[in-house]
């Protein structure tokens, strides 16, 4: 490990270009650096290992980013052992991946999970367009949205502890507690569901791409549903999609085992965010809703103001 230690440089790259794609998957946008390969570069770009935010080690090889295969042990790479180089030893067999989840439509088996970023916010690439996902996000113009509805780091001194979530519908604003005096906030557009529940909830589940039920009540309201619902596992409704009103992420609130029939969700609308919409429960720009997912876990509480 001595050779890695020499080699440090803590000099950021930026890999969020179309050439910066590993073979297996998008390099997260910030990867770090960490340290020289010894014995050359046996095809590589260079004689770098690159890590992301979530500690896997990558090599460049034509511009692309592709897993470093060597042993890793105690999360740090035993180098002159990759079997892509030659000398290096056997190459390491990849791990079986995440087992699919009971329920889990293709679609939902196919959803890049999203590192965190804690960063400061860059709406340019906090709105840009998601094209890797199970499905694609198109870009969200912010310059036309109010800023007081987009996604802001702000100073709270309220009453909850950190890792709350509190909706204020009336003033169209998700707020996720954090620690040191800390949150985030996100504008929302509130439905008359929005309106017709209050109180002290938990995050009972997540969904990627969600399926969407209509209830029997709406479809007969609006016939042009009709068209668009399915036979789907748990009944007739709109599978997850770019067509679907939840959008790509939702999260489902109950109490006392109850399910509140209260959603926090994306939506197709995005321009509808921070105002009174026909219908819906909390809807957010789908970027958004994709970053309150990836901070909030199950059993997340929730404080819905009335």
């Amino acid at each position: 490990m001595s050779d890695l230690k020499t080699g440090l440089s803590r000099r950021l790259l930026l890999a969020g270009s179309a050439a910066a794609l590993s073979l297996g998957g998008p390099l997260p946008a910030l990867a770090q650096r960490v340290g020289l390969v010894p014995g050359g570069s046996g095809g590589y770009d260079d004689d770098l290992l690159y890590q992301d935010q979530n500690g896997a080690f990558y090599r460049r090889r034509n511009g692309r980013y592709e897993p470093y295969t060597g042993r890793v042990e105690f999360g740090r790479p035993v180098l002159g052992d990759e079997g892509a180089v030659p000398g290096r030893g056997p190459v390491a067999e990849p791990g079986p991946g995440p087992a699919p989840q009971p329920g889990q439509t293709p679609a939902q088996r196919s959803v890049v999970e999203r590192p965190v970023d804690d960063g400061p916010i860059d709406y340019a690439r906090a709105y840009a367009a998601i094209t890797d996902d199970a499905f694609p996000i198109a870009a969200f113009n912010y310059k036309k949205m109010s800023p007081a509805f987009l996604r802001q780091e702000i100073a709270y001194s309220g009453p909850h502890e950190p890792g709350t979530i509190v909706v204020d519908p009336r003033a169209r604003h998700l707020t996720l507690v954090q620690t040191g005096g800390r949150a985030r906030r996100y504008g929302v557009g509130v439905g008359k569901q929005g309106f017709s529940w209050s109180g002290i909830a938990t995050v009972n589940s997540k969904q990627a791409w969600p399926d969407w039920y209509p209830p029997k009540e709406m479809i007969a309201r609006r016939p042009d549903l009709a068209a668009q619902i399915d036979k789907l596992q748990s009944g007739l409704g709109v599978a997850g999609g770019t067509r679907n009103p939840l959008g790509a992420r939702a999260l489902y609130l109950w109490q006392n085992n109850k399910d509140t029939l209260y959603r926090i969700h994306g939506t197709l609308e995005p321009y509808s965010i921070g105002q009174s919409v026909s219908s819906g429960c909390i809807r957010m720009i789908n970027q958004d809703a994709i970053d309150l997912y990836g901070r909030v876990p199950v059993g997340a509480k929730v404080v819905v103001l009335g």
